[in-house]
């Protein structure tokens, strides 16, 4: 079962463990994380699930879509920006940090 860790802007820990094949989103949302807000439930209509993926947690490179959607976040995206409703976990722990703000 892979853990995921999610760090807050003002770098509080909150450590949960998910299920291979669910999404970072659907992990933060079932476990009541504070940081992703997830309006549209993970259907890519949004970016109010906004991360940044740590150094060592490695996904899939994103799609145009999502890239497209991260040009809309309410912190500006940086190089390791994605939409946690992209992002499935595998057997690996990762480690994701939220933004200040998803609105």
């Amino acid at each position: 079962m892979p853990s995921v860790t999610y760090i807050s802007a003002t770098g509080r820990e909150t450590a949960v463990a998910g299920f291979a094949g669910d999404s970072v989103m659907e992990t933060a949302v079932r476990n009541g994380v504070p940081g992703i807000v997830a309006e549209c439930g993970g259907s890519l209509s949004c970016a109010t699930c906004h991360v940044f993926v740590c150094a060592g947690s490695v996904f899939p490179a994103m799609e145009d879509l999502e890239d497209d959607m991260l040009d809309g976040t309410a912190i500006d995206r940086e190089e390791n920006s994605r939409l946690s409703c992209q992002l499935k976990l595998g057997d690996a722990d990762i480690r994701v940090a939220t933004p200040e703000t998803q609105v």
